[in-house]
């Protein structure tokens, strides 16, 4: 990408892009979430308790093209918390040039200033896109995901 990325916190203005970039992730992964998830967890995104998620949106030439959502949790294995990114998008015609690396690294940075250096996060095995990057970033480990059935 010949412009450089800028990473940052969502602020209350990013409403309506980030509400656009969270829609399509949640189109990529087929399935949707009722209305009172997108104004709770944008609330939760804004808000000031260290235990709720925190948010970044990536921009290009200031407009937003990317968000990463992440949280901090206590671990059994270990005294430092840990850090569970749990949501991370691009727009498909930003692909490849750079973002969703910016918002991984930028969630590392966010963790060791936390004092929460574990990151984790899981994909989709047939995300080949995303697990290129993945694949160069993390280290692939050899759990699989189980969760109760609905």
């Amino acid at each position: 990408m010949s412009k450089s990325v800028t990473v940052r916190p969502i602020v209350a203005s990013d409403e309506a892009e980030w509400r656009r970039l969270f829609e399509a992730y949640l189109v990529f992964y087929e399935t949707t979430v009722p209305e009172a998830v997108y104004r709770t967890t944008f609330a939760r995104l804004l808000g000031d308790d260290p235990w709720q998620p925190f948010g970044l949106i990536a921009e290009v030439a200031g407009k937003p093209v990317g968000l990463v959502h992440y949280l901090f949790h206590s671990h059994t294995w270990r005294e430092e918390r840990i850090t569970y990114l749990q949501d991370l998008y691009a727009d498909p015609e930003v692909r490849g040039a750079g973002i969703g690396r910016a918002l991984i690294e930028a969630v590392y940075k966010a963790a060791d200033d936390a004092g929460a250096p574990g990151v984790y996060w899981t994909t989709q095995h047939f995300n080949e896109t995303a697990r290129r990057l993945y694949d160069r970033i993390g280290q692939l480990t050899p759990f699989i995901k189980y969760q109760r059935p609905r």
